[in-house]
């Protein structure tokens, strides 16, 4: 009798659950989609970023400073590629989908940063994503000279002390930089980022079940999350699992005793409780 293959998300649990420098970011990214897309095939997309890595190397020769490599990574991607920002439909959940992205050339800050970081360490660079404030940027980490690289767009390059500018751009001047907002961020990390713009834009869909789906990858990757845990407590709730929810939420009360909103989870609780007798 053969064995049964393993689900999406029980995949995604295994790959995730490796050390961080076995951690395919790419491959995590794609079970995410896959989610969406039950017969979603990983192979091509990562095929498809083993060639785009190629094609680099191919136009490079022997030419190996990677500053040059950056520019010509650049040109691939953005020039002859044309993958950009999607500023038209930033919250369209495909920019999301790392198999979406590759295909229409359009996303988000953190999936066009996957794509920057996946290719990029495929050529070697030393690459790090950086959670920004309000705009995940790649930074290139080279032993003379470090890069902000944004292909939000289009891969404009600037020194670190130009973050400045960029921080203005979003917050209009209102938030100074601190070096806390350029340290770099794992894999995990930007899989959390993706998951929690995911679960924004279900939760403003009103489309519980994915929320719910959004929060168990959540969990998987952060397990002490106490929000996390009390939002799939209300979910749960708004599902109908009654049981699965009032557990949630007095283990959220239990871990957070003193979170401003104990009070309105605790009468939540004994709401639950009384609709359904226990």
């Amino acid at each position: 009798m053969s064995t049964p293959a393993p689900s999406v998300r029980s995949r995604f649990e295994a790959l995730v659950a490796r050390p961080e420098p076995e951690l395919d970011l790419a491959s995590a990214a794609l079970l995410l989609a896959a989610e969406e897309y039950p017969q979603l095939p990983l192979a091509p997309y990562l095929r498809r970023l083993d060639l785009l890595a190629e094609r680099v190397r191919d136009r490079l020769g022997d030419e190996t400073a990677p500053p040059v490599v950056v520019q010509e990574l650049n040109r691939v991607l953005f020039r002859e590629e044309g993958f950009r920002g999607n500023v038209d439909a930033y919250h369209d959940v495909r920019n999301l989908f790392l198999n979406d992205v590759l295909d229409r050339r359009l996303g988000v800050p953190q999936t066009l940063g996957v794509v920057y970081l996946e290719v990029g360490w495929r050529l070697g660079l030393p690459l790090v994503g950086v959670a920004f404030p309000g705009h995940f940027l790649v930074r290139y980490e080279g032993e003379a000279v470090r890069l902000l690289v944004d292909p939000f767009e289009q891969g404009r390059l600037r020194f670190e002390d130009q973050a400045q500018e960029l921080l203005d751009r979003v917050y209009g001047g209102m938030v100074r930089l601190r070096p806390e907002f350029l340290q770099p961020v794992g894999k995990r990390d930007i899989l959390v980022s993706i998951l929690t713009s995911l679960k924004g834009i279900y939760l403003n869909a009103r489309d519980d079940r994915r929320a719910l789906a959004a929060v168990e990858r959540l969990l998987l990757l952060r397990p002490d999350a106490t929000v996390e845990l009390r939002d799939r407590g209300m979910l749960l709730a708004r599902l109908g699992r009654v049981h699965e929810a009032i557990a949630d939420l007095e283990r959220y009360l239990d871990l957070a005793p003193e979170a401003p909103d104990a009070r309105r989870v605790s009468e939540l609780i004994r709401e639950l409780a009384r609709e359904h007798g226990q």
